[in-house]
């Protein structure tokens, strides 16, 4: 035992296999290293491989998830301090630093200038994947020495100061980087973009959350978001992308092989030729069933912006009549009744073969002449930053602060443009307010904690974000911890409405799509879904019908308690005594 621990101090200080204290080159190279920009590029490419590798879809989150649910969205027990990894890793961090420390043997003062800027943009982004699953950390600016022992084994830095030293970073590369589109470097509108995204994290995790005993309060950080959204909707060469097709447009955002440099600030680069793809067309025509639940599929508008829930019988609508006359977007992220694939006239109703809930995600699909021979590898680009998430941001800081009021004019220039894409009326500030939305407000369906003069236009603003956002990386999970709304993953995980067994027309072609039957004998029937009540489809009401529920017998839970933080791995906390477990975790 005394071996073990004597290796992971010498070799990994705060996870098993990835240190701050060891230097990535020998002394030679370093030497010989850091002199230019090829150079100085080479080693940066580590860093978007290392922070830019996804998760690109979303299947963790109460809105869309697999037939199997992890422990993430499972939660109590299943839940467990790990040993090691669980994201506190620092290599990249030490990579980071490495570069800053050496970046002075660069004589050329523009690109040493520059890549400070791009290192600088890492570090605050290294930080802020820290701060927000763990939140107080320990601050490193420099690559740490062997001997620097009380820097090793230090104690958290307080979040307050480990985000006003991410801000003093970015603020460096907005005012460094290049000022050009480029969808895959980072550039001053990255910058801007980033900014406006952690600084509303933070903003609205210290409203939700409690300011406690830090310096700046949560309409700091909201200042700075909506300061830095602003700068970039005014100045940016971006712009929300459309060609005056709100049936296809957004679909084809995400469907493209290259980057929509219109709208994606940077994007993931994918390329068959390469070796180099996703599974965003296997995953719709595939076996892993990412489905989406009802409750998001509720949350959309209907086409002349009413609310879908405010319709009488909504609750036990089927399908068809569900998904008819709304928002355009809902056709563009599931298959709806006339989906077919882009340059390709054949129709297809949903496949529960495909798909656990009956909704079936498409979007990122790409077409069928680009993927009839190899559809499990897609090529198509996947954004990582794109303008209608600043947009977003914008209209969301605006609408949080307590400082100053947000107006309508703050909602044309971030919110309107988006639904005008989608073909969509625009919303109405007065009209949001004087009337929130009681199914987005509801506990069993939405948000519980929202209040205030502006609690009619923050919940359509979160609808907004729901639906626009939706499987780009992890954006719903972190959303729900900043506006401490974790007890959206114990609302229901259901599907399609179906009233007993029998067959049904899901797309009201004249042909029956899906069969449930109960007992031992299959039934002569054309539908391409045949499913068994109680084996392969589970309805809430048993014989009596019901929602799609397929994790009925399984348990999703949050804990208030513990569940917004990650916990710090076990064997961390034993090489570094002044490490404090986050609240909640025990020391296993």
């Amino acid at each position: 035992m005394k071996k073990r621990i004597l290796f992971l101090m010498v070799s990994a200080v705060f996870a098993v296999s990835c240190s701050l204290d060891k230097f990535p080159l020998d002394r030679d190279t370093v030497d010989s290293y850091f002199k230019d920009e090829e150079q100085l590029q080479n080693i940066s490419n580590t860093f978007y491989d290392d922070l830019f590798d996804g998760p690109f879809y979303d299947d963790e989150s109460d809105i869309c998830f697999k037939t199997s649910l992890p422990s993430l969205l499972r939660g109590g027990n299943l839940r467990t301090v790990p040993s090691s990894g669980g994201g506190w890793t620092w290599s990249t961090l030490r990579n980071i630093n490495n570069m800053l420390d050496n970046i002075h043997r660069c004589d050329n003062e523009s690109v040493r200038i520059k890549y400070t800027a791009v290192a600088r943009f890492f570090r605050a982004y290294f930080y802020f994947l820290k701060v927000r699953d763990f939140g107080d950390v320990p601050w490193y600016d420099h690559e740490l020495s062997v001997t620097e022992k009380d820097e090793l084994y230090k104690a958290r830095d307080s979040r307050d100061f480990v985000m006003t030293k991410m801000i003093e970073d970015i603020d460096y590369a907005i005012r460094y980087l290049p000022d050009e589109a480029n969808a895959y470097r980072v550039t001053k509108w990255t910058a801007l973009a980033f900014k406006s995204r952690f600084c509303l994290f933070e903003g609205t995790w210290r409203k939700y959350h409690g300011n406690g005993n830090m310096a700046h309060d949560a309409d700091y950080y909201l200042k700075q978001a909506a300061d830095a959204a602003d700068e970039f909707i005014s100045t940016s060469p971006y712009r929300i992308y459309g060609t005056g097709k709100p049936d296809t447009d957004y679909m084809m955002l995400f469907a493209s092989q290259n980057a929509v440099t219109e709208e994606i600030i940077l994007a993931k680069n994918y390329s068959l030729a390469l070796s180099i793809s996703h599974f965003g067309t296997y995953d719709t025509f595939g076996q892993n069933k990412r489905a989406y639940n009802k409750k998001f599929v509720d949350s959309f508008l209907m086409k002349d912006g009413s609310r879908f829930t405010d319709r009488d019988g909504w609750e036990t609508m089927e399908y068809y009549d569900q998904v008819e006359d709304r928002d355009p977007r809902l056709a563009q992220i599931i298959r709806c009744p006339g989906y077919h694939r882009i340059d390709d006239d054949v129709q297809y109703a949903p496949d529960f073969g495909n798909t656990c809930t009956g909704y079936q995600v498409v979007k990122y699909a790409q077409s069928y002449n680009i993927l009839d021979m190899n559809w499990a590898a897609s090529d198509n680009d996947l954004p990582i930053f794109r303008a209608a998430e600043v947009y977003l941001n914008y209209a969301e800081a605006m609408a949080e602060r307590t400082d100053v009021s947000i107006t309508q004019d703050d909602i044309d220039k971030s919110i309107n443009p988006l639904r005008t894409r989608a073909g969509m009326p625009g919303l109405d500030l007065k009209k949001a307010n004087a009337d929130p939305c009681p199914f987005m407000s509801s506990s069993l369906y939405g948000y519980s904690n929202v209040s205030g003069q502006n609690k009619g236009v923050i919940l359509e603003i979160r609808r907004e974000r729901t639906i626009e956002l939706t499987q780009e990386g992890d954006f719903r999970w972190y959303d729900l911890m900043r506006w401490k709304e974790g007890k959206c993953i114990e609302q229901g995980l259901y599907g399609m409405y179906f009233p007993g067994t029998g067959e049904y027309d899901l797309d009201r072609d004249g042909k029956a799509d899906v069969c449930i039957y109960e007992g031992d004998e299959i039934p002569e029937t054309e539908a391409g879904n045949i499913r068994k009540l109680g084996n392969t489809v589970i309805l809430s009401g048993d014989s009596d019908g019901g929602y799609v529920d397929p994790h009925r017998k399984t348990q999703h839970i949050f804990d208030e308690a513990r569940d917004y933080l990650f916990p710090i791995p076990s064997e961390d906390l034993a090489i570094n005594g002044n490490l404090v477990q986050n609240p909640g975790w025990t020391k296993k």
